[in-house]
């Protein structure tokens, strides 16, 4: 099954990831590693409706695009919003978050 070789490249691409927005401290370094577990998520889904002859997976999996172009919007004016304030993107910089 070909599937599978679908779901190893995901658990890899999650945990290079999650690595990612553990040990990064740059913010929009952070939001590329949530993009790559959202792209795991996707490999995912789409590997398991293949394995199981559905379309479910591949439409959970337009919604998984659309929650992540929302992020990639949302983080960023995040970001620039930050950087505007304090001049840098270091996460160990911020330590309290003012409205």
């Amino acid at each position: 099954m070909y599937a599978v070789n679908f779901l190893i490249l995901a658990a890899v691409l999650f945990a290079i990831g999650v690595f990612g927005v553990i040990a990064r401290r740059n913010a929009v370094m952070v939001l590329m590693s949530i993009e790559l577990i959202l792209n795991s998520v996707n490999l995912n889904l789409i590997a398991f409706a293949m394995m199981n002859n559905s379309s479910e997976g591949h439409v959970f999996a337009l919604y998984v695009i659309a929650v992540a172009a929302a992020e990639v919007g949302v983080g960023l004016a995040m970001v620039l919003m930050i950087y505007r304030n304090r001049r840098s993107i270091a996460l160990d910089e911020l330590s309290v978050m003012k409205g």
